[in-house]
């Protein structure tokens, strides 16, 4: 008896051992015994994986739940944090001397104005990431090139010579965005916002070292950094005249209707004094 158990036990185990591991052929996927975790039973965003022995839910909802969803309200696109627009989510761009080139012809103006606090920030910024090398007063001295405690043999770029002064905002971000010679890049340390505040203030290092002018009111070391105190002006000069446009146009028509009011009266005082002249 014992020995027929074993037989039959025998037989079943290895019926089901060849139906639970069928191989996949032309028009099967073929099945396992106890996948466990050879197959997820998760959804996967954005990827079609479904497999029948081991998922929840038919075919279409899979599909459906995998299918890509709208971003997350306040969500931020990759490489896009700090960003001003979506035009500074890239950098049309590329690490060679020709497109350094290109850069330095096309990117003119800062896209920020002046402003005192974006010159606090671009102050604190470029004493941490640039003044170590550059100096505190962009002069080429800072502290890694000092001789009280210098690693490089030679100074880095001096920022106050007239090339630099001259230089359009291009040069600076490219800079910026991939480095050059000794010096690393710092795109993924400086936002978007972050970098041309950088700038901002290493123009504002400049215009001291030449007695001029650069701040949130003025800026008399060049003609394409705009102070925010200058548009602020110009818009509220606008309103202004608008204003004064309207008043005269009120003025003009209370001037106007009382001129024909007087006519009026002289044209009825005429009548009266005619119609007294024929009685």
């Amino acid at each position: 008896m014992q020995t027929t158990l074993k037989y039959i036990s025998a037989v079943v185990l290895t019926i089901c051992l060849f139906t639970a591991c069928q191989q996949p052929g032309k028009n099967s996927t073929g099945s396992e015994y106890m996948p466990d975790m050879a197959h997820s039973v998760a959804y996967e965003a954005n990827y079609y994986s479904y497999y029948y022995h081991n998922t929840w839910g038919s075919e279409d909802e899979y599909y459906k739940m995998a299918s890509p969803r709208k971003p997350v309200k306040g969500t931020i696109a990759r490489n896009a944090a700090g960003t001003a627009n979506a035009s500074a989510l890239s950098y049309a761009y590329g690490d060679s001397d020709e497109e350094r080139a290109r850069a330095i012809a096309e990117i003119i103006d800062n896209p920020y104005p002046i402003t005192d606090a974006g010159l606090a920030e671009g102050k604190e910024l470029y004493d941490v990431m640039c003044g170590i090398c550059h100096g505190e007063k962009a002069d080429g001295l800072g502290y890694l090139v000092r001789e009280d405690g210098g690693k490089y043999p030679a100074a880095p770029a001096n920022l106050l010579l007239e090339e630099h002064v001259t230089a359009s905002n291009g040069r600076y971000y490219h800079a910026i965005m991939y480095g050059k010679n000794v010096m690393g890049a710092y795109k993924d340390k400086l936002s978007y916002e972050e970098r041309w505040n950088v700038i901002h203030y290493i123009r504002s290092l400049q215009a001291k070292e030449l007695k001029l002018e650069y701040n949130q009111m003025a800026n008399s070391l060049n003609t394409v950094d705009r102070p925010a105190g200058e548009i602020v002006a110009v818009e509220m000069n606008d309103v202004d005249n608008g204003a004064m446009h309207d008043t005269h146009g009120d003025d003009h028509g209370h001037e106007a209707g009382h001129h024909e009011e007087g006519d009026g009266h002289e044209d009825h005082g005429d009548e009266g004094h005619d119609h007294g002249h024929d009685h």
